[in-house]
């Protein structure tokens, strides 16, 4: 056989080995080598669209909302007539407010469909009531402000963890969501460089008190950046202009893909009614609940952070500046965190030991009163925010599909999570000072609590991987409802039921 010949048949033996590792490849990936090309691209481009504009948008959210505790340090109780507990009824009331609105607005936000603006005009109207709140003169108005603010920026939080799980798969969203966690990080850092900076330099102009400034200065910010948002932020991929019809193909692929069914819901309305009862038919929504108002709880110190400092015996501008370095620390440190979590592919790990690092802070705190010790539990007690961005991730990987059940349980988690806000600040009793035992013994209590729903999420997710293993078996017959969910599929997908079928395997939840 001639020598060219022999060369030939080799070259291509050799074509059809890699071309069989690469389909060995697509074939775990579900998606061409041409795909993940534009899949990578694709990526690239949402990130730069979309995380910066959500990052400034969580950032004057969180500064907004805990601007109340820097401006009891400006002289806000004094100017208003606050007495006892008013101060804490303030502080909670906001969170009455923002969970009255969770569930409701997120179902609307999936019905709406245009989160550009949606989130926009809610942006708008919390920085409009930002800067009034400037304008309250006694107990009444501060009461009244704080909870017309907590209804509008009830639809930001779970809206945007919501809107991101439209945009980015599971093993892509913990350090997305830690990028867009480090916002409120950012926040409790720069929220109190800026009022240290207004008090030293603003009190007193034009006959208004620095928290004053505080409040129009922040609210004015806020009104800008939701300008931005209406004209700025995409909705979704099959409706950015900017995207070409390739790039909103793999989008759409890759997520569906990532599912193992279309990110589709039911056609009508009352597929939201729907959305929700299945929801709250599902276990797993019930443990992250709870699981997360342990840590909102546990973190409930950020809103007496500055009050916590002021123990430390320096004066209020100083006090305000030494809150900036633990947050600062965290920003860093939960982008790493939340990095290796997506690398290694493991929430449960990344979720349990930050609640012992937060734990041994607390104590610390309460134990100590040098200024090093006491300083240094501040670093410690920040962990607990390192698990943030690591359960957003695990609510959207535990909670996939389909779009109206996943904004249902995001609302109705968000909500019970933020429950704790609202009796917590009762802790910090001012005769408890300088070491606040009952309140930070609490947030022991509640990292413990947080620690045993992790443990049954754990147990709960493994029993479902085994039922998924048992259902890829071709011997398995598929209920009527396991049917019609996979027609769903095959026909967004535009492949046949059976192809749709090897979809499922290998898809698992993520531990």
């Amino acid at each position: 056989m001639p020598e060219h010949v022999l060369r030939d048949k080799e070259l291509m033996r050799d074509s059809e080995k890699a071309e069989a590792v690469r389909e060995e490849k697509v074939g775990h990936e579900q998606l061409t080598v041409e795909e993940l090309v534009i899949a990578k691209k694709l990526r690239t481009k949402i990130d730069i669209r979309i995380m910066p504009l959500v990052i400034m948008v969580y950032l004057m959210n969180y500064i907004d909302r805990n601007n109340y505790a820097a401006a009891r340090l400006q002289g806000l109780e004094e100017d208003l007539g606050l007495e006892g507990d008013q101060y804490q009824v303030g502080l909670s009331i906001l969170f009455v407010g923002y969970i009255l609105m969770q569930v409701p607005s997120n179902l609307l936000l999936n019905y709406v469909g245009r989160p550009s603006w949606y989130l926009g005009f809610f942006t708008i109207a919390w920085g409009l009531v930002s800067a009034l709140t400037s304008q309250v003169t006694n107990y009444g108005g501060i009461v009244a402000a704080r909870f017309m603010l907590g209804i509008v920026e009830a639809p930001f939080f779970a809206g945007v963890l919501f809107y991101l799980s439209k945009w980015y798969t599971k093993d892509e969203l913990a350090k997305r969501n830690a990028i867009f966690y480090s916002g409120s990080l950012v926040s409790g850092a720069f929220g109190n460089l800026i009022a240290a900076g207004i008090l030293d330099g603003l009190a007193g102009e034009m006959g208004m008190s620095a928290w004053q400034w505080l409040y129009i200065i922040e609210g004015a910010i806020t009104i800008f950046i939701g300008i931005l948002v209406v004209l700025i932020l995409p909705d979704f991929p099959d409706t950015w202009k900017a995207l070409s019809a390739s790039e909103k193909r793999v989008a759409n692929r890759r997520l569906a893909i990532d599912a193992a069914e279309a990110d589709v819901d039911e056609a009508g309305g009352m597929s939201q009614i729907r959305g929700m009862k299945l929801a709250f038919l599902d276990p797993k929504t019930y443990l992250l609940a709870i699981a997360y108002m342990g840590i909102t709880g546990a973190a409930g110190f950020q809103n007496f952070f500055p009050t916590l400092t002021k123990t430390l015996g320096y004066n209020q501008v100083v006090s305000l500046l030494l809150v900036a370095p633990p947050y600062i620390f965290m920003v860093f440190y939960s982008f790493a965190h939340c990095y290796a979590s997506d690398h290694i592919g493991n929430r449960f790990w990344f979720l349990t030991y930050p609640a012992f690092v937060s734990i041994i802070g607390f104590v610390v705190f309460m134990n100590t009163d040098s200024f090093g010790p006491r300083y240094f539990s501040f670093f410690l007690m920040n962990f607990v925010f390192a698990q943030n961005g690591t359960i957003y991730a695990w609510i959207s990987n535990a909670i996939p599909r389909p779009p109206a059940k996943r904004a249902a349980a995001l609302a109705f988690i968000n909500s019970i999570g933020n429950s704790a806000s609202i009796w917590t600040p009762f802790t910090y009793f001012p005769s408890s000072a300088p070491h606040y035992r009952p309140a930070l013994g609490v947030c022991i209590g509640l990292e413990v609590i947080a620690l045993a729903c992790f443990v049954g999420m754990r147990f709960y997710l493994q029993y479902q991987n085994r039922q998924l293993e048992l259902l890829e078996s071709e011997d398995v017959g598929l209920s009527e409802k396991e049917v019609k969910k996979l027609e769903k599929t095959a026909e967004f997908e535009g492949v046949g039921v059976a192809q749709a079928r090897r979809m499922q395997k290998g898809y698992r939840y993520m531990l």
